[in-house]
């Protein structure tokens, strides 16, 4: 067979698998497609590691769980739904796995997982029963894009303190720190260089501003220059190192409960909102949502083993549809530059906190604009809205502007004789988090 054969039969066999004709797609534009989503989403490699190894969890193997967890989780979006879409541990998620889990409540990074891999199981078993639907349905729109908005918020303060921008203060808390320090110059030179390269269209924007300034900060000697390639480190620190019996603690309950509210949003949201803008969810007709759920939620289970907070897809995955990608070969495309980041260790380990502060900050940003989706006319829309994105940063944990968002919007829509415009599922979620308050109090 010669090679142009030998070429054509490969491009006719992911033909017919991926049904590039009848998408209207090709081998090159899929493969374009999927470099352009890893390039959006790669700065996840090395963001993710640095928020992680504040629990004390090993930065190599947690760079390794992180590309693994991406490489899988994209791979069986590719196979199972067929879907241009990737995956990998979800911004919001870690760092309320480090800071509110790990660092506030005191539990250990290995309970942490444990929590991740119940919550897993959990959000399989409602996808798998249709639950999940009833539960999306349930949920007022507006809590929805508070919850991304308020995620949005607890990035930015992260994302301020990380880089010494923003400060303790014995008398108001916070205040402004030293802006003529190298960390939070560099920082916001940073902020600065990301959303002026996204603005200008600029493919994987965030991941050259992240380079940019780690390069910035070596030649000026503010960190050290570890490498560029070397073989991957050991997973073994952080594989199947997850303590589920320890994750079902009383406290980490409402852990699992938030981690799948959250997950329930996230996740479903951005399938939803990638999957129209690629034309999948054709109005009336057959789709693969369902796969695409699975799919999804069975990458959480896999990145818990791993040793990486929850896995979920990725709204980057747009920047792949909009260049053409409609099938699971960009997916596919996406987990294998994954694995190829797996080569990059010593470059990840060179990031500086300040390098990648601008990158959660910049994110942060992009997740605020949520809030034009809450309709403000309607108080007992706004009100509880407000609080759940408000009390995220200002108590320091997801879960607690979840607890004040669910509540608040039951208790109001009662007092002002709405009762019936609670959706069954958000008075169990609001019983919940009154039961959680009860039983162990604030974070």
């Amino acid at each position: 067979m010669t090679d142009q054969s030998a070429r054509s039969s490969n491009q006719g066999g992911l033909d017919s698998f991926f049904k590039l004709s009848e998408n209207g797609t090709s081998v090159r534009t899929e493969l374009l497609a999927g470099l352009t989503t890893f390039l959006t989403m790669a700065y996840i490699i090395f963001v993710n590691p640095s928020i992680l190894e504040t629990t004390g969890m090993d930065r190599g193997a947690v760079f390794v769980a992180t590309c693994i967890a991406a490489a899988l989780g994209s791979a069986i979006m590719a196979f199972l739904p067929r879907w241009p879409i990737g995956m990998a541990p979800g911004m919001g998620l870690n760092a309320f796995f480090a800071f509110t889990v790990v660092g506030a409540m005191g539990f250990t990074w290995q309970q942490a997982l444990g929590a991740v891999f119940i919550s897993g199981m959990i959000f399989l078993i409602l996808t798998v029963t249709g639950v999940r639907s009833w539960l999306i349905d349930g949920i007022p729109k507006s809590m929805r894009s508070a919850v991304a908005a308020g995620i949005g918020l607890f990035l930015a303060i992260i994302a301020l303190q990380t880089s010494k921008i923003v400060v303790d203060n014995p008398a108001t808390l916070v205040s402004l720190g030293d802006l003529t320090a190298p960390e939070p110059l560099l920082a916001m030179a940073g902020f600065l260089i990301i959303a002026a390269l996204d603005a200008l269209k600029i493919r994987g924007a965030i991941l050259l501003g992240i380079l940019i300034i780690t390069v910035i900060s070596m030649l000026l000697g503010v960190s050290s220059f570890g490498g560029i390639m070397s073989m991957p480190p050991s997973i073994a620190p952080t594989f199947l190192q997850l303590d589920i019996m320890g994750a079902l603690h009383s406290g980490l309950v409402f852990v699992i409960l938030v981690l799948v509210l959250v997950e329930v949003f996230d996740a479903t949201g951005t399938l939803i909102g990638v999957a129209k803008r690629a034309n999948l969810i054709p109005e009336g007709k057959p789709n693969r949502l369902g796969r695409a759920l699975l799919a999804d939620s069975t990458a959480i289970v896999a990145g818990s083993l791993l040793g990486t907070s929850s896995t979920t897809a990725y709204v980057e995955s747009a920047s792949g549809v909009q260049a053409g990608g409609r099938t699971g070969l960009t997916a596919l495309t996406i987990a294998v530059l994954f694995l190829a980041a797996l080569f990059f260790a010593p470059l990840a380990g060179s990031v500086p906190a300040h390098a990648t502060a601008p990158a959660l900050l910049y994110v942060a940003c992009l997740m605020m604009r949520e809030l034009v989706e809450i309709e403000w006319s309607d108080i007992t829309e706004t009100a509880p809205a407000a609080l759940t994105a408000l009390m995220m940063p200002l108590t320091y944990s997801i879960a607690n502007g979840l607890a004040f968002g669910f509540i608040s919007y039951a208790v109001l829509k009662t007092l002002t004789g709405r009762f019936r415009d609670v959706h069954p599922a958000t008075w169990i979620v609001a019983v919940l988090f009154v039961i959680r308050f009860v039983m162990v109090g604030g974070e």
